[in-house]
């Protein structure tokens, strides 16, 4: 079946905000102004097309990015009669909406990976928010062109001119306004349109009337000032237009060109206003996205690199080149199973056709492909370069997955993530949870690479790894919902370590004589430190066969056992050299389980006489903040046993870079967040164990010996 939306007239964007900017009643007003559906759901009832899931509903917010597909035909355009006019003139955009949470920043990441264009919604009242920062970061780290919407205009506090100094003062200097407001608060009637220079009204039980009126005459000197400042921007970044300008010869159609160019060159951003609400000025920011964003052509081609070669190559946006497509986001569906989200860069992909999944090497044949409205699927046939569909049924793709032509292969680059910065024990309720557990976290870590699972080696214990506590309350959430598994959960213990400080000597013997045969295993071995992170080495000094060969195994394996309890508090121990230098062995008595139990008994001998101590991780951490926050957030990590490396600019932003204990950070997430207003930021990663101080150790020790002693 041929194309019926050619790749100029498809958009691919992204609507990304803080939370509680409008980002989903944005989304919900374009879906039934494009006739998508006939009824606008509305956050507050928990209503929504794009916010579908029980817990996105229940708190209001949007947790997991939702794909939908809407047509559109400019609104200041003469509207089409027919279903062939329509089809001629609209434009297909396919859009995500993405959380704004925090938590969930790794959905806008992905999303944004593969989109071409975005919008960015503000609260006309709050401005730029620190999520507001996050996403736009996100978007200039993939050069994602964008335009703007100040949402909200109708709320009590709402000033659209603050909003433009935040973005000015916070984000960029090259925005402009495009849409003037006729009012705010509880005056907000509608918007002047500074290119056309008309006023515009939306009539109808929901807006969805676009009438197109002359400027009052009371309102047209602020009219022609907001158009003065426009137009000098666009002068100034675009030389074509610029010639134009000067000499006054230019009309709407030049403006609107000028200002797609500098949109493409990430030199411009027209800034929209409304209110998603009250239904006022959606459908003009609709416009800007088909007038101003980009289609997949517009972008330079996808590059990657050829798994044969090694080399550099690009894959052309077209039809007939061949296939390629990566994989950003998996979802798991209790009805049809695993839906993989492709963004197909070229070529078709057709249901029925064998690919290669290039990160992987696996040959894979593709079953049934479908678009996606939300969580409700329409199966298709195939997916054109530049459109974002689904395959379905595949357990095998990852995020970051490149799929290709087996014959033309090609690797795009995969998307990184953060590690999780909050770990939280988990365990089943019943023995039937117990069985049901494993494969459901399973199946949510495949949705989600920055939910991790992990097993605590000393304790046991199944550890949930996420990018903050909102993020695991939802994991855990969704066990309980979508699987029927009861867990129960707890805060993650610090994985402490104990080593020796200096070199010691021990014996360990083993004699038992019970009658019959007995038991006989007598070992001497020197224990040395080892440099931080060396683990363990285990040396056989044994000379003249004063201990036969065979029994040498089993005494490391005493070792190595022993050395899993530690002596202080019972954490494991580690940075040890272990020799084995001397010792007897009996001719009839001796046996391997004897010299097993020699060697753990000398090691833990040993390991009392070498001054152990514990060890503990120091993480590094990266706080990205506000700079009227530095000192507030230096004071606070130094309270914590930081060591703060440097402090720096990055952008706007201060950037503080430290090594601090984990111990230390459980609710840092939290405690950032109230310190700088929201607007901080922090990643954090393993780096490596150091001494606990003396006064904190004897703590944990006493705290260990009195677990014990109950």
């Amino acid at each position: 079946m041929p194309r019926l939306y050619p790749i100029e007239k498809t958009r691919n964007i992204g609507i990304i905000a803080h939370i509680d900017a409008g980002k989903t009643t944005t989304t919900e007003r374009i879906l039934y102004y494009t006739g998508i559906s006939y009824k606008i759901g509305e956050v507050h009832e928990g209503t929504t097309v794009t916010d579908w899931m029980p817990q996105e509903r229940e708190r209001g917010i949007t947790i997991t990015s939702a794909a939908v597909t809407c047509f559109w035909t400019q609104s200041y355009l003469k509207q089409p009669e027919t279903r062939e006019e329509r089809i001629k003139g609209e434009y297909k955009i396919n859009i995500i909406d993405t959380p704004g949470h925090v938590d969930f920043t790794a959905e806008v990441e992905r999303s944004l990976r593969v989109l071409d264009g975005a919008i960015v919604v503000f609260d006309g009242v709050q401005g730029v928010e620190a999520q507001s920062e996050t996403v736009w970061h996100q978007a200039d780290k993939y050069k994602v062109p964008r335009i703007c919407f100040i949402n909200k205009l109708d709320r009590i506090g709402a000033d659209f001119e603050f909003c433009l100094k935040s973005i000015e003062e916070r984000l960029t200097k090259d925005f402009a306004l495009i849409t003037l407001p006729i009012g705010q608060e509880k005056d907000f009637k509608g918007v002047i349109d500074l290119i056309s220079m008309k006023e515009v009204y939306f009539e109808g039980e929901r807006g969805e009337k676009v009438i197109y009126k002359e400027i009052d005459p009371s309102r047209k000197n602020e009219a022609e000032n907001w158009r003065h400042i426009f137009l000098e921007k666009l002068a100034e970044r675009d030389e074509e237009f610029m010639e134009k300008y000067l000499a006054n010869e230019f009309n709407e159609i030049d403006i609107r060109q000028a200002i797609r160019r500098q949109v493409l060159n990430y030199n411009f951003i027209p800034v929209y206003v409304g209110s998603a609400l009250d239904n006022k000025g959606v459908q003009l920011l609709l416009d800007g996205v088909v007038d101003f964003l980009p289609s997949p052509i517009d972008l330079p081609s996808p590059r990657g690199i050829d798994p044969l070669t090694n080399q550099e190559i690009e894959r052309k946006p077209t039809d007939d080149e061949a296939f390629s497509a990566l994989v950003f986001k998996i979802q798991v569906d209790p009805y049809v199973g695993t839906l993989s989200y492709v963004r197909v860069y070229s070529g078709i992909l057709k249901a029925g056709m064998t690919v290669l999944n290039t990160t992987t090497g696996e040959t894979l044949r593709i079953g049934r492909i479908a678009r996606m409205h939300a969580n409700h699927r329409e199966e298709i046939e195939e997916l054109f370069a530049g459109d974002i569909g689904t395959i379905v049924g595949i357990k095998t793709l990852k995020t970051g997955d490149t799929l290709a032509d087996p014959k033309k292969p090609i690797v795009y680059e995969k998307i990184e993530f953060a590690d999780p910065v909050i770990w939280m024990k988990v365990e089943p309720k019943t023995k039937a949870d117990q069985e049901k557990m494993g494969l459901a976290i399973k199946a949510l870590v495949d949705e989600d690479p920055t939910f991790k699972l992990s097993q605590d080696p000393d304790t046991g214990d199944t550890l949930i790894g996420g990018m903050g506590e909102l993020h695991l309350e939802i994991k855990v959430d969704r066990l309980k919902r979508e699987f029927n598994v009861e867990v129960n959960v707890g805060k993650p213990q610090v994985a402490y370590l104990e080593t020796v400080t200096k070199e010691s000597v021990a014996e360990g013997k083993y004699i038992r004589q019970s009658g019959g045969r007995g038991q006989y295993g007598h070992v001497w071995l020197k224990v040395e430190p080892l440099e931080r992170g060396k683990g363990f080495e285990f040396v056989n000094a044994i000379k003249g066969g004063i201990i036969p060969d065979n029994f040498i195994p089993s005494v490391e394996k005493g070792v190595r056992e022993a050395m899993e309890k530690g002596v202080l508090a019972g954490y494991p121990i580690r940075d040890i050299r272990v020799t084995l230098f001397d010792g007897s062995y009996h001719e009839v008595d001796s046996s391997d389980i004897a010299f097993k139990i020699a060697g753990a008994i000398a090691l833990q001998e040993a390991v009392k006489q070498g001054n152990p101590i514990l060890l503990e991780p120091i993480m590094k951490i990266e706080v990205v903040i506000p700079p009227e926050f530095l000192g507030d957030v230096t004071g606070d990590l130094s309270s914590r046993r930081a060591k703060i490396e440097e402090v720096f600019d990055r952008g706007m932003s201060k950037v503080i870079r430290a090594k601090v204990p984990l111990a230390e950070m459980f609710g840092y997430v939290t405690v950032l967040r109230s310190l700088t207003q929201g607007r901080g930021t922090n990643m954090m990663e393993f780096s490596h164990y150091e001494p606990v101080p003396q006064n904190l150790s004897q703590v944990i020790i006493q705290n260990f010996n009195l677990t014990k002693s109950k």
